[in-house]
């Protein structure tokens, strides 16, 4: 099998696990959001250190950790994607399943318009049209419902400045990420020692919840290995083109399964975005392929 193939494998696996992943939160939805993303947090940070000690890499994770600057960064990018799992979490909960997929849908936009203001990188005119037509979505959206899709701005806006932050970052995806887990995990024993010791905590009584909650740091874990293993066998517009199948599989999901309503103005404003991640698509092959054709051949 070709290097490349097992990489197209790799990440439809991963963005269909990310896709799938709100059946599992919704299995836990009697246990308050804060305890799941302490037990994800716990969980996550065992498994990452396991996968490391097995690679022998454990190490650099001295290394991740060593400086001020360092350790500021991989604070901020903690910051960024616990408030993602968090609101994520919070959105399966409270049936807001299809904004969190809108926020996904959006992701790949914001993350274009923060590379713009943050290292000035050119926007071309289909990128520009793109990101107003998803501008003008969520104006429909938030006119429609009388709110804006907080949820979906949360999600897309913290997702795309944690992976500003990790651009930065010298250190592995699965290194960088148990850095930050690790960074997180007196907070999140301090949220399970709050709950047990009021006597509510969810992990205990029942083996479900036990054993739901443990599979949390494999459901984390998993992917993202299997996302970092893609990325060096596919191009950068292939991960960007299959990537789409996460958020396409949490807004079916969210449609068909949880049975959320999807009005006119859901219909206008995912219509819009639909068609703005169609035209930056269609830009972004087109330059890859552009850029390919432009390199000299040996």
């Amino acid at each position: 099998m070709r290097e490349a193939t097992k990489g197209i494998i790799a990440m439809v696996a991963s963005c269909t696990v990310w896709g799938l992943s709100g059946i599992y939160y919704k299995l836990l939805d009697h246990v308050p959001p804060i305890e799941i993303l302490a037990h994800r947090t716990l969980w996550s940070c065992a498994f990452f250190a396991l996968v490391l000690l097995v690679q022998g890499r454990l190490h650099m994770l001295g290394r991740a950790l060593s400086g001020r600057r360092s350790v500021l960064s991989i604070a901020l990018a903690a910051l960024m994607i616990s408030t993602n799992w968090f609101v994520f979490i919070t959105s399966i909960h409270v049936g807001r399943a299809m904004e969190a997929s809108l926020g996904y849908y959006i992701f790949p936009l914001v993350a274009v318009l923060l590379g713009a203001l943050a290292f000035r990188e050119r926007l071309g005119r289909a990128q520009l049209f793109a990101v107003a037509l998803a501008f003008c979505a969520v104006v429909t959206l938030t006119a429609g419902l009388g709110v804006p899709p907080w949820i979906a701005l949360v999600l897309a806006s913290s997702f795309g400045l944690y992976g500003l932050v990790k651009k930065g970052l010298s250190v592995g995806p699965v290194v960088s990420v148990t850095a930050e887990v690790l960074l997180l995990s007196p907070i999140a024993m301090a949220v399970l020692w709050y709950f047990h010791s009021g006597g509510t905590g969810a992990f205990g009584p029942d083996w479900r919840d036990n054993a739901l909650l443990a599979f949390s740091g494999i459901l984390t874990g998993a992917p993202l290995i299997l996302f970092s293993y893609a990325t060096k066998r596919i191009t950068l517009a292939t991960v960007g083109l299959v990537q789409y199948l996460n958020p396409t599989l949490q807004f079916l999901i969210a449609t068909f399964w949880f049975l959320e309503p999807f009005s006119l103005w859901h219909a206008l404003a995912f219509g819009m975005i639909w068609t703005a991640l169609a035209i930056y698509t269609t830009a972004s092959l087109r330059q890859d392929r552009a850029a390919r054709r432009a390199v000299p051949r040996a």
